[in-house]
């Protein structure tokens, strides 16, 4: 580029990373049988989350109109709630519901985070336009065009964080939330092509979230509602686009203003693949345990360990726990947690707890929980070492693996089996014994917060591809009202 191309006006044709997005978004036919049944169990998975968080005060005191009276007669519904809200708002509630337990999706790569966030603003947007058709006399959307968009949504964050380290310029992963979220929403919302390029480009012009409420010392409940926050904003920017307000063609590789310069080191984004359906068929659903995903496999590890040691915890010396690079940067964590935000990203805490009491649940980051000093002592003894297989079969496209080692050692000298898994129930090498522990948690957290007829028939719209994909969004969302 010369002095003159900087110092011109001449505005260029939009950089080739939007119009990537954009033709994708236009033009992929999702023709992939697993990845349409994949998205299926991904939405029941993802609402059941929704459906937990409900049960704690610190995330519905977060949902609701913006301001108290701000609801809309025939907007978007809030599942579990009454909640009416414009599809913005209901976005944000719907996004802080799914993530508050840390018990959604993962897709791990060069960046990490959860595909299924997404799923706030596209439901939000489908329930509202559904029910704005139905006004008019037109038809509503299908769950099958859900599925569809979660499906995009899935691959545009999944395949940009294959080769894209967003936390080593200390960016937090829900930037791609607002960016997926925005791409697929302004074209649900009818938008063009160049209107879904506009909203790509106001997403990266926001720049993005600091990591700050991530880690020590100030890891905090924010974490939780980020994606809420990121997915409402992609519906924010998508409407904004619908208008025919302007977008920025330049908006990644701008000289010194453009994203890649004021945030990513001056290095443009790399890739790996072209969008397809790779990341819905090789997502991870986080099933049995609400913990930071690198900790899934230590987790299922010390589950393994516990009858052997449950009467012994007083007589390890020492814990060995191997991981992943990413799981050494990112969870392991000594001295006092302040909160349960603090406590399900910490890898020891997460090991600690199933060691000495055989599960790990939501309610277990809580402070009743945390005081027992068996935990804090437990957590005083391990050791966290990087297994450099773990770490080579964590990037390896083929695998995608997510292992952990964990070994106990005793004061008399014994010690105990070194158990190892290397791909948590989640994966897709475990689909057919993760899937029944996956519907069981979607109908118990259906059963708790739903009345048994509309329980009933939201397991019977799940239980079948077909079914669902044919039921209308109105029909769908009608059934988790309360």
């Amino acid at each position: 580029m010369t002095d003159t191309d900087i110092k011109s006006a001449r505005r260029p044709a939009p950089e080739t990373v939007l119009t990537d997005i954009a033709d994708y978004v236009i033009g992929f036919e999702v023709d992939s049988a697993e990845a349409l049944e994949t998205a299926r169990y991904d939405l029941m998975d993802t609402l059941a989350c929704g459906m937990m968080a409900l049960n704690y005060p610190a995330c519905t005191k977060l949902l609701g109109p913006v301001v108290p009276g701000a609801t809309l007669k025939g907007g978007a519904r809030v599942p579990g709630t009454s909640f009416e809200l414009e599809p913005v708002q209901a976005a944000f509630n719907i996004g802080a519901m799914i993530r508050w337990l840390d018990f959604n999706d993962t897709w791990l790569a060069a960046e990490w985070g959860h595909p299924s966030d997404n799923l706030g603003g596209i439901l939000a947007v489908a329930d509202y336009l559904s029910r704005k058709n139905v006004a008019e006399g037109k038809p509503a959307l299908t769950m099958r065009e859900v599925l569809v968009a979660m499906i995009k949504a899935h691959e545009i964050q999944g395949v940009i964080a294959l080769e894209n380290s967003f936390n080593r310029v200390g960016l937090d992963h829900v930037l791609l939330v607002r960016v997926a979220t925005a791409a697929v929403v302004t074209h649900m919302l009818g938008g063009s092509r160049e209107q879904i390029i506009a909203a790509l480009s106001h997403a990266f012009v926001d720049g993005g979230a600091l990591r700050t409420y991530r880690h020590a010392p100030n890891a905090g409940s924010r974490k939780s509602w980020a994606a809420g926050d990121a997915t409402s904003r992609g519906v924010r920017l998508a409407l904004i686009a619908k208008t025919g307000e302007m977008g920025y063609p330049t908006a990644l590789s701008a000289k010194t203003w453009g994203f890649y310069d004021v945030l990513f080191g001056g290095k443009p984004f790399e890739f790996q693949r072209d969008y397809g359906s790779y990341v819905m068929e090789n997502v991870l659903l986080k099933i049995s345990f609400p913990a930071e995903f690198h900790s899934q496999t230590a987790v299922e590890c010390a589950m393994q360990l516990h009858d052997e040691v449950k009467d012994r915890i007083d007589d390890i010396e020492r814990v060995v726990i191997e991981t992943q690079e990413p799981g050494v940067r990112i969870i392991d964590k000594t001295g006092p947690l302040a909160n349960p935000a603090d406590r399900d990203h910490c890898l020891q805490y997460m090991t600690a707890v199933p060691l000495i009491f055989g599960r790990l649940t939501a309610s277990d980051y809580e402070d009743d929980v945390a005081t027992d000093p068996r935990i804090d002592a437990l957590r005083d003894k391990m050791e966290v070492r990087e297994n450099e297989r773990f770490t080579k079969d964590y990037y390896e496209p083929s695998k995608r693996y997510i292992g952990n080692a964990v070994q106990l050692f005793f004061k008399d000298g014994t010690k105990s089996e070194r158990v190892e898994v290397e791909f948590p129930i989640g994966h897709r090498k475990r689909r057919e014994e993760g899937i029944p522990v996956l519907v069981k948690k979607f109908e118990d957290a259906i059963a708790a917060r739903l009345p048994g007829a509309q329980c009933d028939a939201l397991k019977q719209l799940c239980a079948d591809q077909q079914t669902l994909e044919s039921t209308s969004v109105t029909d769908f969302m009608a059934h988790w009202v309360v």
